[in-house]
């Protein structure tokens, strides 16, 4: 395949200095690494900081997957495996056990990660101290005395208004008991995910220029308290209405015509894969009989 860009877009030098910045992270779980934020093809906010270290990382022998809150379609999703499949000529899946790298916005993938992926997560905003802290120095100041009782306090503050935490998603987690780290706008659902996964999770900013990382097999805990324990979605006595699935995360939708609410799987391709094994399993049970 004739290529018309650098493999992967970058020049061999910014490819470099990214891969750099993410050992770093690698290697200090849960900080935030600063770096020189490349310009894309895309606007930023739209996933330009997981996108540069797919890039940076990507491989020639590489599967890559990309995914939008739990969709395999959307726009988002669709454009990044555009830009990277024109610019590397690799091949792009939607079964997550397949894949090599897997970029995501807003969702962790159902099915469980393995040593050999690497899931990069587009990130926002990547200060969880933002919310009442605006000076960038004074955060750096904090993380570095490992001084969180602003982030506790919010957390107190929420539950003493509203009767619970109101973090419905980037619910701060606490990384190898050192730092507290903002998990990208993931459901509260997909934190325990991190929690030693097997596979390295990567999360790039572009906008606000940070790369931080969970290393595989890392200790990841959300912020809660003993007397008010953490909680993730509920959805039980629940099924997807497509594959019949429970125990994942799902889509509340209501149709206009049946003046009914109803589920369905939030990963699409996961949703998909089950339907699949049910229509086999079903042609074999009629080819036995």
């Amino acid at each position: 395949m004739q290529l018309k860009y650098n493999f992967a877009f970058f020049d061999e030098g910014s490819k470099r200095e990214i891969r750099r910045a993410t050992l770093k992270a690698i290697a200090i779980p849960g900080y935030q690494v600063p770096f020189a934020s490349r310009e894309l093809p895309i606007a930023r906010g739209w996933g330009t900081g997981g996108l540069q270290l797919t890039l940076s990382l990507i491989g020639k022998k590489d599967i890559l997957k990309v995914i939008d809150q739990g969709s395999d379609e959307s726009v988002n999703a669709v454009n990044i495996k555009r830009l990277v499949s024109d610019t590397t000529g690799i091949e792009v899946t939607e079964e997550t056990g397949k894949a090599t790298i897997i970029q995501s916005r807003h969702r962790i993938p159902e099915v469980p990660l393995t040593k050999d992926q690497i899931l990069v997560l587009q990130v926002p905003l990547p200060e969880p101290l933002r919310l009442y802290e605006p000076s960038e120095m004074e955060t750096k100041n904090l993380h570095a005395e490992k001084e969180y009782s602003g982030a506790w306090v919010m957390l107190f503050e929420q539950i003493m208004k509203y009767g619970t935490t109101t973090t419905d998603a980037d619910h701060p987690v606490m990384v190898h008991d050192r730092y507290v780290m903002a998990p990208s706008p993931i459901p509260r659902f997909d934190n325990p995910k991190m929690h030693r996964s097997e596979a390295l999770i990567l999360l790039g900013a572009g906008r606000e220029k940070k790369i931080y990382a969970v290393p595989p097999y890392t200790d990841v805990e959300s912020l809660a308290f003993e007397d008010f324990p953490f909680e993730v979605e509920s959805f039980e006595d629940k099924s997807c209405r497509l594959c019949g699935s429970t125990g994942v995360f799902m889509d509340e939708l209501f149709d206009n015509e049946t003046d009914e609410t109803y589920y369905q799987c939030n990963d699409t391709s996961y949703c998909l894969s089950l339907m699949n094994e049910k229509q086999m399993a079903g042609g074999e049970r009629n080819e036995q009989l």
